[in-house]
């Protein structure tokens, strides 16, 4: 057992006894990378706020379900992006202005110049458009950097689907960002900016 593992089961054994420092720990060890997620699956703070301490909410209520067998981040992250999963479906029963809608009801948008930032609103708007079955895949083996294996278990699907969605998002994110960023200038040397320095 790698050592990540151990710590989390050690945490998680602790919390099953109603232990709440070792909860307020596994959280501290989480948050951060949840909150990243859902936020790039939802493009919203903070919903992605609220859906990880439901997450954690989650967590503690079934803390006595908790399979040893497993590792503990999977069971986490299942939790969260299937909260995600749900949020992005009570979404689509709404209409959301366009941006051209937008612009005709006299709301501005910002057209900044391309640094660090504005770079990094392009990637998260092209994140954002993809399908979820690609978005949650790339997530998590790209962003997260979790190991192929893991991601099928916290997806519940093949690895080799694994590979096929994530490979499938990259190039639809390439698809997307590379003519913007030859357009602006930032593009060098043919290659797109690296998505895990976000």
């Amino acid at each position: 057992m790698d050592t990540s593992k151990a710590i989390d089961h050690g945490l998680m054994r602790r919390v099953q006894q109603d232990d709440y420092d070792a909860f307020e720990q596994l959280v501290d060890r989480y948050k951060a990378r949840l909150v990243n997620i859902i936020y790039r699956m939802l493009n919203d703070q903070n919903e992605a706020e609220d859906l990880v301490q439901e997450t954690f909410l989650r967590v503690w209520t079934h803390r006595q379900d908790y399979d040893f067998s497993y590792c503990l981040s999977t069971w986490i992250y299942t939790i969260a992006l299937n909260l995600a999963k749900n949020e992005l479906r009570k979404r689509r029963k709404f209409k959301f202005f366009s941006l051209l809608d937008m612009s005709e009801k006299g709301v501005e948008i910002a057209d900044p110049k391309l640094g660090p930032s504005a770079l990094g609103h392009l990637l998260q708007g092209a994140i954002s458009r993809l399908p979820i079955r690609y978005k949650e895949a790339f997530m998590l083996r790209d962003v997260e950097q979790l190991p192929y294996e893991e991601v099928a278990q916290i997806l519940g699907v093949p690895l080799g689907t694994v590979k096929s969605r994530v490979n499938r998002a990259r190039a639809v994110l390439k698809n997307d960002l590379k003519p913007k960023l030859e357009q602006s200038g930032a593009l060098s040397q043919g290659s797109l900016v690296p998505v895990r320095t976000l």
